[in-house]
């Protein structure tokens, strides 16, 4: 069975989606990433809910956390709880940069392990999606998947300057490149343009693994 401690194992247990959709009249794209963990759903419930154990593999987060109530991570996205019928759904308003986009998290059994199902729903940005296509947000998910799995696996954190500093490396391009292609060809399915979605792909990669030194 393949190691789910390691990035480029990881990157293989995730099923991509990427259809269009429209909200209030207005074009969305919609990613879905699917992954099975080995552990119980109460387990990964508590690994997205909990305060104390969203910094392990995600952000601290602060806030009212309620249904109603608006959360914020710390340098990341922020919004308004929509949702949370534990320990099944989870929904929330996705506000960062300026930009409102809606995520839901679903668990479901799964033999030994449970079924996580994440929505992402951004209003389409013709031009950020020409030059980044769908990998500018599903890689961002892919890695935060890879280190919720890591997790749970180990009850430890990934360090995030060894990350950072991977993510440069020929293993980490390499990673970047398999998940990039991945979302890249969810697009593709979904009827993009297979010249354009390469070309997002090329830009993806590099987005993520340029030194921010270089960038």
């Amino acid at each position: 069975m393949p190691d789910p401690r390691d990035p480029i194992a990881s990157a293989g247990m995730v099923a991509r989606e990427i259809r269009t959709g429209e909200r209030g009249g207005s074009p969305t794209k919609v990613l879905t990433a699917r992954r099975t963990f080995r552990a119980d759903r109460a387990d990964v419930w508590d690994a997205l809910t909990s305060p104390e154990r969203l910094p392990r593999w995600f952000q601290p987060v602060t806030g009212d956390l309620r249904v109603g109530g608006r959360y914020q991570f710390e340098a990341q996205a922020g919004g308004i709880v929509e949702r949370c019928d534990a320990p099944d759904l989870l929904a929330v308003t996705w506000e960062f940069g300026g930009n409102l986009s809606w995520v839901e998290v679903r668990l479901s059994g799964s033999g030994d392990g449970t079924v996580l199902e994440l929505v992402h729903e951004a209003p389409v940005d013709p031009k950020m999606w020409e030059q980044y296509g769908p990998g500018a947000v599903g890689v961002g998910w892919d890695g935060l998947l890879h280190s919720l799995g890591y997790h749970l696996e180990t009850g430890e954190a990934l360090d995030p300057d060894e990350w950072e500093q991977w993510m440069t490396s020929p293993m980490g391009v390499a990673y970047a490149r398999l998940l990039g292609e991945a979302w890249g060809a969810a697009a593709i399915a979904d009827g993009d343009d297979p010249e354009a979605a390469k070309a997002s792909v090329d830009a993806v990669v590099a987005f993520y693994t340029t030194p921010p030194d270089q960038a």
